[in-house]
């Protein structure tokens, strides 16, 4: 009886982490190969300890469980309180670029590699080099604002 009960408990631990990589951690390959692990050592046992026959039954009740447990717990939609609804829809800088203007001048807020934050005219913006890496501190002039990208050089 506890023959089968490990194995059992084996093929469920098993089951149950292949369904939380495949639902809840996709892309995290160990998770998924411990509940491969699992599984495989359970049929392995219920093949030792239950000789050849029993172990292609169990090995085929296993896949028919797991095919019809992974089915289900998709069609559920149970998974589905554990995933973001929303969205961020936003983009840097929108409609804050209104009152700025190309020769303007202000401060690194943040050390520019080459992104990173500086104050003009009162309002900090993220803004851009090309290519230069700047110290936070430093004097920039804006070079050029498109498509809420605000393009920034070192001012010597």
């Amino acid at each position: 009886m506890m023959e089968w009960i490990l194995v059992l408990s084996l093929l469920s631990i098993g089951l149950l982490v292949l369904v939380v990589e495949i639902i809840f951690v996709p892309g995290t390959t160990v998770v998924g190969l411990a509940g491969f692990l699992f599984m495989a050592v359970g049929l392995g046992l219920a093949f030792f300890y239950f000789g050849e026959t029993t172990g292609w039954w169990v090995l085929a009740g296993t896949a028919v469980v797991s095919g019809v447990i992974i089915y289900y717990s998709f069609k559920s939609d149970l998974w589905k309180r554990f995933s973001l609804k929303s969205s961020i829809d936003s983009k840097v800088n929108e409609g804050l670029t209104t009152g700025l203007a190309e020769g303007q001048t202000g401060v690194t807020v943040s050390a520019l590699r080459p992104v990173g934050k500086a104050e003009l005219g009162n309002q900090v913006f993220e803004v851009k080099t090309a290519g230069d890496y700047l110290e936070s501190g430093a004097r920039v002039k804006v070079v050029k604002i498109f498509s809420n990208q605000i393009i920034v050089e070192s001012i010597a």
